[in-house]
């Protein structure tokens, strides 16, 4: 069984793509990134929702992005809430998280001979994020291809993104279909001190609208 490594923040995307992975047939490395974020809960429920996956290891990589700044979920900037116009590349982006993210991923596949990477990125709800697009995707696998041993010895890195095109709705029917328990997964960008969601970051309101979508009730609101 190959060995794939999952970008695994613990959120609907990431753990759908965990479960499409594991569909396909990989064994799964779960990399979570304790990268300084103001939503560090996220780390807590990626370990519990990691326990869903039964061929998969979790490993938590430490960085630190607050020395670098210039985004919400980094520094002391306010995360915006309630924004109804998406056009605009928000403050909750990190500068390079995916491209960073994305080229540790491929040191542990070198390492572990695992060349294929997973990642959730998606363009229909999101912000057009410049990390969540094909042509990133296309420019970073032909980086690996050129900028790693592994690649110099003739392997070929292939960065996945099967959610790119869904809606947030078709992801949360995929990961039902798939049998995940969304219970215990994290959205928010501003959650409070005992980790309850804010409720109007953009991440809440798009996990809200998705589930309403897709005519569930989110089991994170079960009491």
């Amino acid at each position: 069984m190959s060995l794939a490594i999952i970008l695994f923040s613990g959120g609907i995307d990431s753990t759908t793509t965990a479960a499409i992975a594991q569909e396909k047939g990989f064994s799964l490395m779960l990399l979570s990134f304790d990268y300084g974020q103001r939503h560090r809960i996220e780390l807590e429920r990626a370990a519990r929702v990691a326990e869903q996956f039964s061929n998969a290891s979790h490993v938590t990589f430490p960085l630190d992005f607050s020395g670098i700044g210039g985004s919400a979920l980094t520094s002391s900037i306010d995360v915006p809430k309630n924004r109804s116009d998406y056009r605009e590349i928000p403050v909750t982006y990190v500068p390079g998280r995916n491209l960073i993210f994305l080229s540790i991923a491929a040191a542990f596949g070198e390492v572990h001979h695992a060349y294929d990477l997973f990642y959730g990125a998606n363009v229909l709800d999101y912000s057009g994020y410049p990390d969540c697009r094909p042509e990133f995707i296309a420019a970073l696998e032909t980086t690996l291809r050129f900028g790693t041993k592994a690649g110099a010895e003739g392997e070929e890195f292939r960065i996945h993104a099967p959610l790119l095109q869904f809606t947030k709705a078709e992801i949360i029917r995929t990961g039902l279909r798939l049998g995940i328990d969304y219970r215990h997964t994290h959205s928010c960008y501003d959650p409070g001190p005992n980790g309850s969601p804010c409720g109007e970051c953009d991440s809440c309101l798009i996990r809200r609208k998705g589930f309403e979508a897709a005519g569930i009730q989110d089991p994170a609101n079960v009491k």
